[in-house]
């Protein structure tokens, strides 16, 4: 049991390092998120990878409304 979660684990670290770093918003979420999840029962990595995700969600919009804005300025 041990041998495949230290499997799972290198496999997900080596999908990590090689995708493109876009952490807009990320880090704000996960540190949120993690101690949300900490406090709600012990689940701190749990809130952190949801935590990073929706931060990164809303930096998104944010991008957009922001793009949006400055193309209808223009015209």
């Amino acid at each position: 049991m041990k041998s495949l979660c230290l499997c799972a684990a290198l496999a997900l670290s080596i999908i990590t390092i090689t995708s493109p770093a876009d952490a807009r918003g990320c880090l704000k979420g996960a540190v949120v998120g993690g101690a949300a999840g900490h406090f709600a029962g012990h689940h701190g990595f749990a809130g952190a990878a949801l935590g990073c995700a929706i931060g990164h969600h809303e930096a998104q919009k944010r991008d957009d409304e922001r793009y949006r804005d400055e193309r209808s300025q223009k015209y």
